[in-house]
């Protein structure tokens, strides 16, 4: 298998999304670079190589390509822990708002361009207002345009010294000073200042998304206090071992998953899974990383390494979210590098062709050709689509919902079937032992203790419930020759007894006669030396919104809900007509799964995108089969949270509907942007060309369809899932 790379790298201060385009591009044009994805929200340029590919050498020439294309950007890897395929580390960051991108020296730039910018904007409104002489009015409004624009227009003759000329500055750098070759001194100088205030306004909008998702890096612990020798020490929560207690505070956050020893308090877990009401916990109980304990001293056995705990998860997902695009933010990039060029050269031949041709002032046609030069900025389109895609991932992870790319957020919005696993999925997944009946001379006891050492090596839920029935102590040592079988049970020598503990098919494969029950609920059947010694009954309870879940689905307009199990029939079909599901499979191994899956495939409707709801390892393979997958993340799996798409960080299914509601809502909110935004830079093009439109409304046309855009692609952060 030919080896590949795989780095991300950090872009501070990187605001603009057409340079983001061009770092992109040029960064994927190196040799040996197979893949780049430049992420503005998060300010990181995710790149796939090939193996023997020298990473200091593509960091050293993406630098070159940064400081070429916006020079005070800082260009760093990102550090990562475990080697290439690492987490993250928790620390890395993008800058928060209003932090530069180079510290003290960066802050005093910015802060003298603000200042040039409003003296510029002062002398403007000085030059409107007072009276002025024609050599007057040009020395006011040329001083204004060079204190509002000379950054720009000395940035557009950079980048064509390099061959990169078709950007917004090489745009707005010849409408000004067209404007101002053919007298138009105040509307030249407006647009660059409209032209300054749009981008002012973009930054801000950006550093506001940004904000919804790195508030979800505060959730980090600092700190942990450790119990070692009668000691409480402060370490680290990375130096804390599995199965060491450490003391948590009142007001304090918690650093690692583990289980309450002593203690009991109210736990604010708001950050992790959106829930606004305090969770209640005393001994016994499992407890998450970067929870925050409200009031009582708590006392907790520590069951997961940092590295693999709650918080490290959420943050590793947080500084990934935006990474993947939607197919319509890939097209718009698409679309702005041809729209552009085609535009601009159209506004040449505008200015020259119909003189020429026709006859007629020539600076009325120049004058034209700015104003659709004016317009063919796309800076509306390409700032506010993924802003707005970027709000609604900001908005889901307030619901305890974390998706983990805006192509997957798209394509929530298309959902045709969901299926669901049943397990810790609709139900429960605490299981209890409901019936016991003995055959063949065996007693109750002596069945539920045979049942109990038969699986003391499995961590099933079925087979944890069977221990929690027994209740005693199980020696290990009792047990031999344990083997588990996929999909049926498990084999194994408890003292001198041979025994097989399983589904009916078990006891089929070992020819052994086994009386069936008519009773719901999950059937182990055991058989003590190849005889039948009776079953246990467990029942499984469905979750009380599971029925909510299921209607919310369909009002949604999800055509088709499915049910997979590997419970028997008779308990999948009651579940299912409990829940108003419209299918149900049951009997199910693990590898049947994403056979059935194939064939919910061929059965979808038109573009409709088939969704998969799964917790466990056996889940894995259907969730990333699946167009979308879902992983409950409270009790996911590591496996089933590392394969799905979305992460829900609640066991709720009813968390899916709004999944769904929020990515139809970002939806409507992109269409909105892409319709307005073309509709009104069409209608001032064809207005500029025939010489009805001037050069305000070329400034409404592109400086104030960008900040309506915005605003309105600002409106999918408020977008949050109903807190329950």
């Amino acid at each position: 298998m030919e080896a590949i790379i795989r780095k991300e790298i950090r872009l501070e201060g990187l605001c603009c999304p057409n340079c983001a385009a061009k770092i992109e591009r040029a960064a994927g044009g190196l040799p040996g670079v197979r893949s780049a994805n430049v992420d503005m929200m998060t300010q990181k340029l995710t790149l796939t190589a090939d193996g023997d590919s020298s990473f200091p050498d593509l960091l050293a020439e993406i630098t070159r390509i940064a400081a070429r294309v916006e020079p005070e950007l800082k260009v760093s890897p990102v550090a990562r822990s475990g080697g290439l395929g690492g987490t993250p580390d928790a620390n890395q960051r993008a800058p928060r708002e209003g932090e530069s991108a180079e510290g003290g020296r960066g802050e005093r730039g910015t802060l003298l361009r603000k200042a040039l910018v409003c003296a510029g904007a002062a002398m403007f409104a000085a030059g409107m207002i007072l009276e002025l002489s024609r050599w007057g009015e040009l020395a006011v409004f040329l001083t204004a345009y060079l204190l509002i624009g000379g950054e720009v227009v000395v940035l557009a003759l950079k980048n064509i010294s390099k061959g990169q000329i078709f950007d917004e500055n090489f745009l707005m750098s010849v409408a000004t000073v067209g404007a101002f070759a053919i007298g138009e001194y105040p509307e030249g100088a407006a647009v660059m200042l409209f032209y300054r205030i749009g981008e002012a306004f973009q930054e801000y909008a950006v550093g506001r998304s940004r904000k919804s998702i790195t508030a979800l890096m505060d959730i980090r612990p600092d700190f942990a206090n450790v119990m070692a020798g009668g000691e409480v020490r402060r370490v680290s929560p990375e130096e804390v071992n599995v199965g060491e207690l450490i003391i948590v505070k009142p007001g304090e956050r918690i650093p690692l998953d583990g289980l309450v020893t002593d203690g009991r308090s109210a736990l604010d877990t708001s950050a992790l899974t959106g829930e606004s009401l305090p969770r209640d916990v005393e001994p016994g109980s499992e407890v998450m990383s970067g929870s925050i304990n409200k009031n009582g001293l708590l006392t907790i056995e520590v069951k997961k390494p940092f590295g693999e705990s709650t918080v490290s998860k959420i943050l590793d997902l947080a500084q990934n979210v935006s990474g993947a695009k939607a197919p319509v933010e890939n097209f718009i990039t698409k679309f702005a590098r041809f729209y552009t060029p085609a535009v601009v050269f159209a506004a040449v031949a505008l200015a020259v062709a119909p003189p020429l041709v026709l006859g007629g002032d020539f600076a009325d046609w120049i004058n034209r050709a700015l104003v659709f030069l004016v317009v063919s900025c796309p800076c509306a389109l390409v700032i506010s689509i993924p802003l707005s895609f970027f709000g609604g991932i900001g908005g889901a992870s307030r619901g305890g919902i974390l998706v983990k790319g805006s192509n997957y957020l798209d394509a929530l919005h298309n959902v045709d079937t969901v299926v669901f696993d049943k397990t810790g999925t609709l139900t429960k997944g605490i299981f209890i032992v409901t019936e016991i009946t003995p055959a063949n001379g065996f007693s109750r006891e002596r069945l539920l203790e045979l049942a109990a050492y038969a699986e003391s090596g499995s961590n099933h839920p079925i087979a944890v419930s069977i221990r929690r029935a027994y209740g005693g102590a199980v020696s290990r040592e009792r047990v031999s020759r344990y083997e588990e079988i996929a999909g049926r049970g498990v084999r194994a020598r408890v003292d001198e007894a041979d025994v097989l503990a399983g589904s009916g098919k078990l006891m089929a494969d070992a020819d052994i006669a086994a009386e069936k029950p008519d009773t719901l609920g999950t059937v182990v059947y055991l058989a003590v030396d190849g005889v039948f010694a009776g079953h246990i009954v467990i029942s499984d309870e469905v979750k009380p919104d599971s029925g909510k879940a299921i209607a919310a689905l369909k009002a949604l307009g999800v055509r088709r809900t499915v049910m997979l199990t590997g419970d028997s029939r008779a308990v999948g079909d009651e579940i299912g007509r409990e829940l108003g599901i419209d299918a149900v499979c049951a009997e199910l191994l693990p590898q049947h799964k994403v056979e059935q899956l194939e064939k919910l495939f061929e059965t979808r409707s038109g573009k409709g995108k088939l969704l998969f709801v799964g917790d466990g390892i056996n889940d894995a393979p259907v969730l990333a089969r699946a167009d979308v997958g879902i992983a409950m993340g409270g009790v996911g799996s590591d496996a089933a949270i590392e394969a799905a798409d979305v992460v829900l960080m609640t066991d709720e299914p009813s968390k899916i509907a709004d999944a769904i509601r929020i990515s139809k809502k970002t939806r409507v909110i992109v269409i909105q942007n892409i319709v307005f935004a073309l509709a009104v830079k069409g209608v001032v093009l064809a207005l500029g060309a025939l010489g009805y439109a001037t050069m305000w409304e070329a400034v409404f046309g592109d400086v104030g369809v960008a900040l309506i855009a915005v605003l309105n692609a600002m409106r999918a952060m408020r977008i949050a899932a109903p807190q329950s």
